[in-house]
């Protein structure tokens, strides 16, 4: 009868966008709304901005249309999909036109800067999301694969989690913290929970409304954000504590004498921020207590976790802030010293005027150094410490020779033979174009050097062509950033000198993993394929992944096979 008719109300979850409940599903079932009035005999009513749908009916079959409306819910997952960078930056643009409008997906984006896919829905949408993906993925030569999915449900109640683990030791986990502790965690905009997931290599998400951190990963990386967390919660209140239970294989502890620690530590934390940002660490002053063995009563321990590199990183600029303060501290009756451990540090004392000369304007060209080099280098005081695997620390050594021999050698000149090693590229510049290619105070070699990460010199060498009054400009460092130097001179050298290096060249395909592809374009295609201020080309590089450059009209791919047929593929 009417009078037994009661109201009731069935309130949306806050991830759960309410225009879900009025669409037609992804195998075109009926609306929720819809099919639960038909199953129950009760009336719904979607009130929007509230995010609740209103249930008028008998008590009975009220009860019954909220527990069908709870099953459709309970039905909603997160998922997580870490991406390849050729595939991030393909999705951009997919997630809004095929992902994001799909029935029963409330949200999907792509984080551009973490190679992360996030979608939320419907179990059976978001498993029809997995068709365009896998569509993606095959046009990239690539194959999704499971370990790099996790999917998490959150249950009826909003304050208990469980999970479907699709892979063998991926998951999540949650942790209950206080409100205080959760701003704390956050860090100002979002920076402290940023610095925890990447230090560990897990994804948090973290839930203000109902203070809880969930944790997504690996076994080892959701571990390692778990200590993370509970470090920096403990930091909040007081000292930190750490002791040989911490060290999971990432942890470097430091001694700080005290009267430098507030100079280390820098005004508000600032020093040990921009150390953490740098390398990629998480560093705490704390009570160490495990044992003591160097006798340093006056010192505090600082903690570093991190990978072994960025803790190296971060130790030795640590080092150098303390040597500043203290001079001699490190360096006294330190002389040059070789490790020939696969990993380790070795020191090269330099006279002040090579130290300035290899420092560079805000240590731009101690950067370059260990960027082309691929190892870590750190002016402690006046002696360079050189960290990393043997092959690196060694190519950082003659590199760091070489300009400090410019020092006393005007001319700058170094002599190589470029068949003997494998970290140089000879490209022979007109000596009409140096002063171009140079550009005004080396400011377009500058340029260069810091965009490929490598480091650029006009040598002598007998591999010149004999014929050709030209110059050598020796690139070095890893293949890809000498590939993209080499280009970007090449393309420079022909815009002063047409055909100097594309007379004759054609369509070429280069069979091997790594190499380059050439592609000789018309005026107008070159002008379309070229964009607004090189926005076009751009824009294929990063979808393609691979080097592409304009050398006059001619395009030259340089990177894997895969790539260098996607960006043939976009480009044609």
């Amino acid at each position: 009868t009417e009078s037994a008719e009661v109201s009731d109300t069935f309130t949306l979850r806050g991830d759960i966008s309410v225009h879900v409940v009025i669409q037609t599903g992804p195998d075109g079932q009926d609306p929720v709304v819809e099919d639960v009035e038909h199953t129950t005999g009760t009336k719904l009513t979607l009130v929007r901005d509230k995010g609740v749908i209103q249930i008028h009916g008998a008590p009975e079959k009220v009860a019954q249309a909220k527990r069908q409306l709870q099953q459709f819910i309970d039905r909603f997952v997160t998922c997580r999909i870490q991406l390849p960078p050729p595939i991030t930056a393909a999705l951009a643009n997919k997630v809004s036109h095929y992902i994001r409008p799909m029935p029963w997906i409330a949200a999907a984006e792509v984080d551009e800067a973490k190679d992360l896919l996030k979608i939320q829905g419907h179990q059976d949408s978001v498993d029809q999301t997995f068709k365009v993906l896998r569509e993606v993925y095959r046009d990239h030569g690539l194959e999704l694969l499971e370990s790099d999915i996790v999917t998490s449900k959150k249950g009826a109640d909003e304050h208990s989690y469980s999970m479907r683990y699709i892979s063998k030791g991926k998951g999540a986990d949650v942790l209950r913290v206080s409100e205080d502790d959760a701003a704390f965690i956050l860090g100002r905009g979002g920076k402290t929970k940023h610095k925890i997931a990447r230090v560990s290599g897990a994804t948090l998400e973290l839930h203000e409304r109902n203070n809880t951190v969930e944790i997504f990963g690996g076994d080892p990386e959701r571990r390692k954000a778990r200590k993370y967390v509970e470090l920096v919660r403990a930091q909040r209140v007081g000292p930190v504590n750490v002791d040989e239970a911490h060290d999971d294989g990432d942890l470097t502890m430091i001694a700080v004498p005290h009267n430098c620690v507030g100079f280390v530590t820098g005004s508000q934390g600032n020093f040990l921020r921009t150390c953490e940002e740098e390398w990629g660490t998480l560093m705490f002053f704390c009570d160490y207590q495990g044992p003591s063995t160097d006798g340093m009563g006056g010192a505090e321990r600082l903690a570093i976790f991190g990978d072994l590199k960025g803790r190296c990183g971060a130790e030795l600029k640590v080092m150098a802030a303390i040597e500043t303060k203290l001079p001699g501290y490190y360096t006294t009756n330190l002389g040059d010293t070789h490790s020939w451990d696969e990993w380790g540090t070795d020191t090269v004392p330099l006279e002040q005027d090579q130290l300035s000369y290899a420092l560079g304007k805000k240590g731009s060209t101690r950067k370059k150094l260990a960027k082309a080099s691929g190892c870590i280098l750190e002016y402690v005081g006046s002696v360079a410490f050189l960290a990393g695997s043997l092959a690196a620390r060694q190519r950082c050594r003659e590199y760091l020779g070489w300009l400090c021999d410019q020092v006393c050698n005007k001319t700058g000149r170094i002599s190589i033979d470029p068949t003997t090693r494998d970290d140089v590229t000879l490209v022979p510049v007109p000596k009409d174009c140096i002063g171009y290619v140079m550009g005004d105070k080396r400011k377009t070699l500058s340029r260069l050097e810091e965009d490929w990460e490598t480091l650029i010199f006009f040598v002598d060498s007998q591999s010149l062509p004999t014929y050709q009054d030209v110059e050598g400009l020796a690139i070095f460092g890893a293949e890809r950033g000498r590939a993209g130097t080499e280009l970007k001179v090449m393309g420079a050298v022909e815009t002063k000198l047409p055909q100097f290096f594309t007379k004759g060249v054609g369509d070429f395909h280069y069979p091997h993993e790594w190499g380059v592809d050439t592609l000789p374009l018309g005026n107008e295609d070159l002008s379309f394929a070229l964009g607004k201020d090189g926005s076009t080309r751009r824009k294929l590089a990063r979808a393609s992944g691979c080097i592409l450059e304009y050398v006059g009209n001619v395009a030259y791919m340089a990177g894997t096979v895969p790539e260098r047929r996607r960006a043939r593929d976009y480009l044609t």
